[in-house]
């Protein structure tokens, strides 16, 4: 019961850093200097067959061949038809398959319009229950309620740990290592091709460990020395956002998520409050590299505190 005690306290501690002022998508994404409707795509060929498109939103890998189109993450349905223009001109058609990395807007909103249109939807099993129901996203300052997404949007085809396709002359693994990110995120690896598209769990920039709705520190770590157990230094590494990386940059990336949570814990241990933890700087290092900390901090003490 203590142990319980002490746990809705920090919460509630933690939460009184967010403004909580709820805004809708079209605000949301000005605040972050988005406009969506304006936004072009560009197109980084990994080798024949396999691009990362840019756009909007999380990072798209499109897989193009003789047994047709699939793409991870759908960005925002104003993407769509950009999107869709994209893949054509590199030769391919109709998107038959898209994966999912995960439940969050940026990655799945464009799935309303991918599943009116045909597009089989794939996605951990996890993913598709939180995109049945409606969540609150927090940041330092705003919010988002994402709302539930129409049956037409869901994933029609989900797994528990790990899944399989044969496309395109590649074999492409679907994996799962338990809550990081959210509690759905999918790494997704292109064995032949030797990359892979790793979602939210990795950015070029500080995590946003979605403590509200279960996402982990301790499980992003673990997801990411999970994937780098099974990769090798030649292996193209996909961000959720930002460029194409490498496994040095992931090992570097997790070895910095390592060393902030074993601070954070240490601070957690001699009673430190949300406020003297940021005061205190456990990321000062890693800053100039991965941005503003603040969100990173909040969600990691919300984390590490349960």
């Amino acid at each position: 019961m203590k142990n319980a005690i002490q746990f809705c306290l920090m919460l509630a501690m933690a939460g009184n850093v967010f403004a909580h002022e709820y805004k809708t998508l079209a605000e949301l994404m000005a605040g972050w200097g988005t406009d969506i409707a304006s936004r072009e795509v560009t197109v980084q060929t990994l080798q024949p067959g396999l691009h990362v498109l840019f756009g909007a939103g999380g990072n798209v890998l499109v897989s193009i061949g003789d047994q047709g189109v699939l793409m991870v993450d759908s960005q925002f349905p104003e993407m769509i038809p950009k999107l869709r223009q994209a893949i054509k001109e590199l030769g391919g058609d109709d998107i038959d398959f898209t994966i999912n990395t995960h439940w969050h807007f940026d990655h799945a909103d464009g799935n309303p319009m991918l599943g009116r249109e045909g597009t089989w939807l794939v996605a951990q099993e996890n993913a598709r229950r939180m995109m049945v129901g409606s969540h609150d996203l927090h940041y330092v300052d705003t919010s988002y309620r994402q709302p539930a997404y129409p049956s037409i949007a869901l994933p029609v085809i989900t797994y528990a740990d790990r899944m399989t396709f044969h496309f395109n002359g590649d074999r492409i693994d679907l994996l799962h290592f338990g809550a990081a990110h959210t509690t759905g995120d999918s790494a997704v690896l292109f064995r032949d091709a030797n990359v892979i598209h790793m979602g939210d769990v990795f950015n070029a920039r500080y995590p946003f460990i979605d403590a509200d709705n279960g996402g982990d520190l301790d499980g992003t770590i673990r997801f990411c020395r999970s994937v780098l157990d099974l990769i090798n230094r030649e292996t193209r590494v996909i961000p959720g956002h930002g460029p194409v990386l490498d496994y040095g940059a992931l090992e570097a990336y997790t070895s910095m998520l390592e060393t902030v949570r074993d601070r954070l814990q240490l601070m957690l241990d001699r009673g430190l409050t949300l406020d003297q933890v940021i005061a205190a700087q456990p990321t000062a290092e890693y800053d100039e590299q991965f941005g503003d900390p603040q969100l990173f901090i909040i969600k990691a003490y919300m984390s590490l505190s349960r």
